[in-house]
């Protein structure tokens, strides 16, 4: 019994990321009004080549990426946010 509400935890905190992730990142997007599954899917399952320094970690990203500017637009959006 444990085990499934440490799982119903997770899960609510992984809702709740992402929703987060919706309305800051993604507004004016695509994905503004996307479900949590679709975003999901399409911009957190992705095959990248990921490599790891000391100091930062890289993703190398297909070109062929369909939603390539919405990563990018979450992503500018995120480090702003960030940086206060």
């Amino acid at each position: 019994m444990r085990a499934n509400q440490l799982r119903l935890w997770f899960a609510s905190m992984a809702y709740v990321l992402v929703s987060a992730l919706r309305r800051i990142a993604l507004a004016g997007t695509q994905f503004a009004k996307a479900t949590c599954g679709t975003i999901r899917l399409k911009l957190f399952k992705i095959g990248a080549l990921v490599t790891i320094s000391v100091r930062r970690i890289k993703l190398a990203m297909a070109s062929g990426f369909p939603w390539q500017a919405e990563w990018a637009t979450a992503h500018a959006r995120l480090a702003a946010a960030a940086r206060g």
